[in-house]
């Protein structure tokens, strides 16, 4: 993992074990031919609202005398952002393909969601009190965390299959309320006798406001038409009703928490703001 500066000056580095499998690597000529590496599996970084803290999910040891585990298993760190000192860590006890932050608006909080493939995705809350970094572990149960409310005392997940949305309260990561994806109508491109025409939520989308979600059922659609988005009152769970836009729209949405979301362009090459 390397930190740059906005020039792309290396300013620190910290040297992990290799989510291949093999104890790293001095340059990428090592490995730049290697259909292992080219398909490994991966952790991921992310900083700290403001920006003074790295996260980061790693295959350990370190390669320094920073490692919590020393087994090789997966660690996540709490990071100096300015000079890349260890501040704490803990073992994920996962197997990761794959790994994504979700920020919260306290430094001192992280969220971790991991996708372990079809064997499951387990996620995990760090709170870090200046010395020690505790993981709630949410019993273990396969939940993909999608955001983190503005106010940063709710959070909102779906589960591994796609089926359930839930709100959870940040103190005890608790569940507050949960919607099924069987509220859903079925897309109207789909044939009334299909009973295949199964319709969930996507892994995307966010806290369009303290009060309002926006997610996405655009997986599922894909098969029979535009993907289509939802808004969701999160005080109860309960589905508002489809967004309609005045173009169309591909992709999922990710909603900003001031009382805007965006979209990617079919192109990939503009970023499109909406407004309720």
């Amino acid at each position: 993992m390397l930190a740059v500066d906005r020039s792309g000056i290396v300013q620190w580095e910290l040297r992990h074990r290799c989510w291949a499998g093999c104890d790293g690597h001095a340059a990428f000529e090592e490995y730049e031919n290697d259909h292992g590496h080219r398909y490994a599996n991966s952790g991921s970084a992310g900083f700290s609202a403001d920006g003074a803290l790295v996260w980061v999910h790693i295959r350990g040891p370190l390669a320094r005398d920073h490692s919590t585990s020393g087994d090789g298993s997966e660690e996540w760190l709490v990071v100096n952002a300015a000079d890349g000192t260890v501040l704490a860590g803990a073992d994920t006890g996962t197997a990761a393909a794959g790994s994504v932050h979700v920020p919260h608006p306290s430094p001192h909080q992280m969220g971790l969601t991991i996708g372990e493939g079809q064997d499951g995705a387990p996620l995990r809350w760090g709170r870090w009190d200046g010395r020690t970094l505790v993981v709630d572990r949410f019993d273990d149960e396969d939940r993909v965390l999608v955001a983190v409310s503005p106010s940063g005392n709710r959070m909102l997940t779906v589960t591994h299959d796609q089926d359930t949305l839930a709100v959870h309260r940040v103190t005890d990561c608790s569940v507050e309320v949960e919607l099924g994806a069987t509220v859903l109508p079925p897309h109207p491109g789909a044939e009334p006798e299909d009973d295949e025409a199964e319709v969930f939520f996507d892994y995307e989308g966010g806290f369009i406001d303290e009060a309002t979600a926006l997610v996405g059922t655009v997986e599922s659609d894909e098969e029979f038409g535009p993907g289509r988005h939802w808004l969701v009152d999160t005080t109860r769970l309960r589905l508002q009703g489809e967004v309609h836009y005045p173009r169309d729209v591909p992709g999922m949405p990710g909603a900003l928490g001031d009382g805007t979301w965006y979209t990617v362009s079919a192109t990939e090459n503009a970023l499109h703001v909406w407004a309720l």
